[in-house]
């Protein structure tokens, strides 16, 4: 069982902090969300509808790269043959930084780490290699607050 490490006083808000949220809502039109299969039930199915209904693409990736809401899914993040602005990350964090590393070798513009996934090594690579990030959010729960207006 991961452990999520409690944030010590002002990491959580560095993790989410308002402007990069908006941000990345605002400015990020793909999004490849790890971790999306077929199965309706699993939250990234339920985050990449309200992103797609919010004017978002969204590229599954998953490795049965199965269609999902009607757009085709690959097996990797490298195999995507387009630009992707955000890496939207719904793996358990020991294996998520994996993923932070492959956006910032295909040039993504940011990462977001759902909710419970933490990884503080991946969060300041992923920064320092000059990407925005956010961790341990969900954008449906953010949208409200911080998306771009309808």
């Amino acid at each position: 069982m991961d452990e999520t490490p409690v944030p010590a006083a002002g990491e959580a808000a560095e993790w989410g902090d308002e402007d990069t949220i908006r941000w990345i809502l605002s400015e990020c039109e793909t999004w490849a969300v790890i971790g999306l299969g077929d199965n309706p039930f699993r939250p990234a199915r339920q985050v990449a509808k309200f992103l797609q209904q919010h004017g978002k693409r969204i590229v599954p990736v998953h490795p049965s790269a199965v269609t999902v809401l009607g757009e085709p899914g690959y097996a990797t993040l490298a195999e995507v043959p387009f630009a992707v602005d955000c890496v939207d990350v719904f793996r358990r964090a020991s294996a998520a930084g994996e993923f932070a590393d492959q956006a910032m070798q295909i040039g993504a513009r940011a990462v977001w780490f759902q909710l419970g996934v933490i990884d503080q090594a991946a969060h300041a690579r992923t920064v320092d290699g000059g990407l925005e990030m956010v961790m341990d959010r969900c954008p449906v729960i953010e949208w409200p607050a911080y998306g771009p207006p309808a």
